[in-house]
């Protein structure tokens, strides 16, 4: 029996690395794809099948699905969307080139990359894909602006997508993970470093609270979080349910704030969310 196949992202650390592990584990054929090639080298070197794919660069998203093609024959059973990015700062301060550099990888990157695996789940009737959103996909918090747009751009395109494939054999889906143990803070300041002007912001004082949270070395975890495993348990459900959800939550901090989104108005969820 030919082993399932699935094409993971941002596999480097974190939620990627885990879910890579445990898939391959399972039985899966993984296509464990980073963006540097060094990282990809190391994931060889424990057995993965890795190459690099980096959401930013057009050519490597389609050359990355051309090596799938060779190595499968041209089948592939699911895709886990997950590398991304944070740049935090206030909205007033997000200069256009910030909020370009995000969407080009936290959205266009994933939408470019799930068209060219479209044909190829066409073509065998079947298919899941699987996007990694978050809770801030549901709500909005301070300082993660542009984030939040990425990622609530994400949860609209993936809910037009899981209509529109409805019939096809195709499954898109949605994990939503709130805090997760990550390198995405540490990952976050070189974004802030070259587009956020601080020093010369109406909210210099707030930031550096900010900045202290982003450069101080992480002495405990923040409150409800959870280590990549959790994410990893709710992807294996849903590649392997027959009748997947569209939405899987992962932490507390996303079932309370997906509950509060429904029933509060406005006002209040924004007062909750300041309170938080």
């Amino acid at each position: 029996m030919t082993a399932r196949s699935i094409l993971i992202t941002g596999c480097s650390s974190g939620i990627g690395l885990d879910a890579a592990r445990v898939l391959r584990q399972r039985g899966w054929r993984v296509f464990a794809t980073c963006r540097q090639e060094a990282d990809c080298a190391k994931l060889r070197a424990e057995g993965l099948e890795s190459f690099r794919l980096d959401y930013a660069d057009e050519d490597s998203i389609t050359e990355a699905v051309a090596e799938v093609v060779a190595r499968t024959g041209g089948t592939l059973d699911a895709l886990f969307n997950n590398g991304a990015f944070a740049c935090p700062g206030a909205v007033e301060d997000l200069p256009r080139g910030a909020l370009r550099e995000i969407f080009e990888t936290n959205l266009f990157g994933y939408h470019d990359l799930t068209r060219q695996v479209i044909p190829l789940m066409r073509a065998q009737g079947h298919g899941r894909i699987i996007n990694c959103s978050s809770v801030l996909g549901l709500v909005g918090l301070t300082w993660r602006g542009a984030y939040v747009a990425t990622k609530f751009a994400m949860e609209g395109l993936s809910d037009v997508l899981r209509i529109e494939m409805k019939g096809t054999g195709i499954e898109v889906i949605l994990i939503e993970p709130g805090p997760i143990a990550t390198k995405i803070r540490e990952n976050a300041i070189p974004h802030f470093e070259k587009w956020i002007d601080w020093e010369h912001s109406a909210r210099r004082d707030q930031y550096l609270s900010l900045r202290g949270r982003l450069y101080d070395k992480k002495l405990k975890k923040d409150a409800f979080e959870l280590e990549p495993a959790a994410v990893t348990a709710k992807l294996i459900h849903a590649l392997d349910a027959r009748r997947p959800k569209a939405r899987y939550y992962v932490t507390v901090p996303t079932y309370l704030m997906g509950f509060a989104r429904r029933v509060l108005p406005t006002r209040a969820l924004d007062w909750l969310i300041a309170k938080g």
